[in-house]
């Protein structure tokens, strides 16, 4: 059984012209156990995704229909007060920038101490001595002097690992990681995604890990969602995905990324740029960047469908023989 279902999520903005929509039918499942990468270009909708099954939607957005299951439980339509028991004990958020998540008034053992008491009926000393656990497994040196120190006085890096201790300070069985390695430098990157990684194995816990870095993706995922304005453009394993992407969009994603061996003068780009969510075309909302699109999709919107070891929505892959 899956431990989160995305099924029809539509998050809306209403504005004074209108509603517009920024996520648009999006559907997916995430399995105990696996990480499932969210990728795609800045606006195409991957962190309020995150933020609409956390339940943090920044007002007037919300969701307009569509359901979010947490282990079978619908927790789309909660109340804030009930969301906020959620998150933290069934749901760990990691945030791109770690500062927004620690309160630099308080010492990271109060806030972690903190939060361990709120989800789980533990006394102080049981607490400050699980606090001192997660900060040596998220790899803090020194962690029972650390403890009492302000988040000021870590670097970047460690400030990151402090946060993931606090995700995982409940034990939650998802865990939402918005662009978690994104500020840190690549040793520290590979050690972040190593921790990740290492807590799915261990804790069974599912997590959703968005980035736009198709490197990380690669290292730690096991399947991968690619999105291209408020859609899913293609859903599947990774190393389909990567190998043989069967989107044109994922296809110039890929042709972006440096080879290694392949010894090229220029990177490949996409031409054009990611639509506006008030100007987002008719069809496939790729299509005036297609290299490959054709009538069909300037008139009609493609759903996922199978395409090799993948799903795209895309019409090259119609099986009614109106594909291009």
């Amino acid at each position: 059984m899956s431990l989160l279902e995305v099924q029809n999520l539509i998050v809306e903005f209403p504005t004074r012209r209108g509603r517009l929509r920024a996520l648009d039918d999006i559907s997916f499942d995430i399995a105990p156990g696996e990480i499932l990468g969210v990728v795609g270009e800045s606006g195409a909708g991957k962190s309020l995704t995150g933020a609409a099954i956390i339940g943090l939607l920044e007002p007037p957005g919300h969701v307009a229909s569509g359901q979010i299951r947490l282990e079978g439980e619908r927790i789309d339509h909660l109340p804030p007060a009930q969301m906020r028991l959620i998150r933290g004990r069934r749901i760990g958020a990691i945030f791109q920038d770690p500062l927004t998540s620690l309160n630099p008034l308080y010492s990271i053992g109060f806030q972690l101490t903190q939060t361990i008491r709120t989800h789980l009926p533990m006394g102080e000393a049981e607490a400050r001595q699980r606090a001192i656990a997660l900060l040596q497994d998220t790899g803090i040196p020194a962690a029972e002097q650390r403890i009492d120190h302000y988040p000021h006085q870590f670097s970047g890096g460690m400030r990151q690992r402090v946060v993931i201790a606090l995700a995982l300070a409940a034990e939650p069985r998802l865990i939402v990681a918005d662009e978690p390695t994104t500020a840190l430098d690549v040793s520290i990157q590979a050690q972040i995604i190593q921790l990740l990684k290492k807590v799915c194995r261990e804790r069974g816990a599912a997590v959703m890990l968005i980035t736009h870095d198709m490197g990380v993706i690669a290292e730690t995922c096991d399947r991968v969602a690619v999105m291209y304005a408020g859609r899913i453009a293609e859903i599947g394993p990774v190393h389909e995905v990567i190998n043989q992407p069967a989107h044109p969009y994922t296809v110039g994603l890929m042709a972006s990324i440096p080879d290694m061996e392949e010894d090229r003068e220029m990177l490949s780009q996409i031409d054009g740029a990611m639509p506006r969510l008030n100007a987002i075309p008719r069809g496939c909302a790729f299509n005036p960047r297609c290299p490959r699109a054709f009538d069909r999709c300037r008139a009609e919107r493609p759903d996922l469908m199978p395409a090799g070891a993948t799903q795209a929505a895309c019409w090259l892959h119609a099986t009614d023989g109106e594909g291009g």
